[in-house]
């Protein structure tokens, strides 16, 4: 259903709910389509173009999402368990209770996204860019952050297996570097 749709060249897919186990949509125009709640576990995606759709709630769990698109896409409370997002467009793209536990990001763009209660214990953000993100995340001593770069508002939330703590402005920034990333901690804005 989705190829004939994509070969059709028509307007943005609306099917939420769809079940796409097992497809293979590698660079698929997805551009606005509302797929909430949609399960594309383990599907591969690499090079798919999803600006500005609705994935909100999805189940991306182990899908290779290498080099997507996904600028300005809404991912919040999606499952993106070991999910390969590696060289991934990820501008202005929402997170909000995001699971990406083991998930990859590695030399991802991850420019004015918002992170906010996103699970990233285990996930590897290594050559990740950042830039003035939101990113209220949930980390651990796995968390892969070598050549992690940018710009972040904080704080983030370290677990170590049994216990969290918080970790904002220089505690953060010196966090990152021991683990051979370097990121800027900004100061929320006063309004």
């Amino acid at each position: 259903m989705v190829a004939e749709w994509a070969a059709a060249d028509v307007a943005a897919m609306s099917a939420p709910g769809i079940d796409l186990r097992g497809g293979d949509f590698r660079g698929t125009d997805l551009s606005e389509s509302y797929l909430v709640g949609a399960t594309m576990s383990h599907v591969g995606l690499a090079g798919t173009e999803f600006y500005r759709s609705d994935l909100a709630g999805a189940d991306l769990e182990g899908a290779d999402l290498t080099d997507a698109s996904l600028v300005k896409v809404n991912l919040d409370d999606a499952r993106l368990r070991s999910a390969r997002l590696d060289r991934a467009d990820l501008v202005g793209a929402s997170l909000y209770g995001a699971d990406a536990v083991g998930a990859s990001f590695r030399d991802a763009q991850i420019l004015g996204a918002s992170l906010l209660g996103t699970d990233l214990r285990g996930a590897d953000l290594s050559g990740a860019v950042l830039q003035e993100n939101s990113f209220k995340v949930q980390v651990d001593e796995a968390t892969s952050v070598r050549g992690l770069s940018g710009t972040v508002f904080g704080p983030v939330t370290l677990w170590d297996g049994t216990e969290s703590s918080e970790l904002g402005g220089e505690a953060l920034e010196r966090w990152i570097a021991e683990r051979g990333g370097q990121v800027t901690v900004l100061q929320a804005r006063a309004r």
